[in-house]
């Protein structure tokens, strides 16, 4: 015979797995990636200081630079989904196709928009003053990602899936 579940049985047992502290980090695949990305996000300023001789705090919450956040947190997904589930499943292709496609973007696309910005917004700034568009507020022209950040996030990407599958 078919066991029958009540609203109260199904409360109970919903109350009891949130209360559980080991719910927290049962998601491994989507932890690693925050934590790639933050700590991509959080070395963008040691890189920042390291290349140009100043502090920027506004890198922490900004687009480019070294390494790729984008190519970390994507990375760090598609390993720590291999790592825990296995390379044969569709969640693991999936991943590993969306971290090709946002790694070629940001190395492609999002790079040559950036540069793009850049060369316009060296011509607005050699505009008379009086040309309709010369105070116009410049373009953002760190966008994208030369080949090496992009590979220097997915190596930072790796090593996080790694040490946080090995720690769990």
């Amino acid at each position: 015979m078919d066991e029958v579940i009540t609203a109260g049985d199904a409360l109970s047992s919903f109350r009891s797995y949130s209360s559980d502290p080991s719910v927290v980090p049962s998601n491994l695949p989507l932890l690693t990636a925050f934590l790639s990305c933050a700590i991509a996000q959080f070395l963008k300023l040691f890189t920042t200081w390291f290349k140009e001789k100043r502090w920027d705090s506004r890198r922490i919450l900004s687009s480019g630079g070294m390494p790729s956040s984008h190519s970390a947190t994507v990375t760090a997904l598609a390993a720590a989904i291999g790592l825990q589930e296995g390379t044969g499943g569709s969640g693991f292709a999936i991943a590993v196709v969306l971290a090709c496609v946002v790694m070629y973007d940001a190395s492609g696309v999002r790079l040559h928009a950036g540069r793009q910005a850049e060369l316009l917004n060296q011509i607005v700034c050699e505009l008379p003053p009086e040309h309709p568009v010369s105070s116009i507020r410049p373009l953002r022209d760190s966008l994208g990602h030369t080949p090496i950040q992009v590979v220097a996030g997915a190596l930072l990407g790796l090593v996080v899936a790694y040490l946080m599958k090995s720690s769990s």
